[in-house]
């Protein structure tokens, strides 16, 4: 590594999201990069990209170095206490917003919020909806709170505890849903094992908010749920004990990831 020392020579390298990397040592945007192929690095800058390369190679997630992650329309800031959001996450707001017209008067729960990218989501889209979110994590509140402008009911709560009396009409939540052997853990061992893993078979926090979401929901409202790509069968079995008008979605990779129920 000691005789790359332009940007180029770096660009040219096999390194792991080297592009990025540079943008984070070097505090330049990716056309920025492009546009100085030839700048020499400092060996101040040298210093702080070779750790940065080192840390991107033990595995730790580029979102986590850099502090944030886009989602959806907005950037978050994300920190070892939340999980990255993802692309697939996106489709519960397009769902969501599909439901209710942006300037209804409606209550929502996020639950189990994390970063609080689906709550801030729904709260910049729709700016009427009463929007209520709420994690275990003190952490994780901490970082959805930093990233909100909105006026949005943040409560410290493991699901529905702290809710006793609270009804909404529309319940959000990406649960945690992989199984305690699931062999996706190793690449996520930098993410929050709590919010990933959900009981020997992955559905322990799933059964947990389908069995008590009606008690939290007005009549005719929705829960909506993301869930593994293998769980559909069995989401929609329990979701039909309580719910009806009960819908599956696909992500944008064809895969089975989330349900929509309506409880009358």
């Amino acid at each position: 590594m000691s005789g790359r020392k332009t940007i180029q020579d770096f660009l040219s390298s096999n390194k792991v999201d080297i592009a990025k990397l540079l943008t984070l040592a070097l505090e330049k945007t990716k056309e920025d990069l492009y546009k100085n192929l030839s700048y020499n690095l400092t060996k101040k800058e040298l210093e702080k990209l070779k750790l940065l390369i080192y840390k991107r190679e033990q595995g730790i997630p580029f979102a986590y170095l850099s502090g944030s992650q886009g989602f959806y329309h907005l950037d978050f800031k994300v920190s070892s206490a939340t999980l990255i959001p993802r692309p697939e996450t996106e489709l519960l707001i397009d769902i969501a917003i599909d439901l209710f017209k942006p300037n209804q008067l409606i209550d929502v729960l996020d639950l189990g919020t994390g970063s609080g990218v689906i709550a801030i989501t729904l709260a910049d889209k729709c700016p009427s909806w009463r929007i209520s979110a709420t994690d275990k994590s003190i952490d994780a509140l901490k970082i959805a709170k930093k990233n909100t402008t909105k006026d949005i009911n943040f409560c410290h709560s493991s699901w529905f505890d702290e809710l006793t009396g609270k009804t909404f009409d529309l319940i959000v939540t990406n649960p945690p849903y992989l199984a305690e052997n699931d062999s996706h853990l190793e690449s996520l061992k930098y993410e929050p094992i709590e919010a990933m893993v959900s009981g020997k078979d992955g559905l322990d926090d799933i059964r947990e908010i389908i069995q008590n979401a009606p008690k939290h929901l007005n009549q005719g409202g929705y829960l909506l749920l993301e869930h593994s790509d293998r769980h559909q069968k069995e989401v929609v079995e329990l979701l039909k004990l309580s719910f009806v008008n009960i819908l599956t979605y696909q992500d944008l990779n064809g895969l089975d990831r989330a349900i929509l129920a309506q409880y009358l």
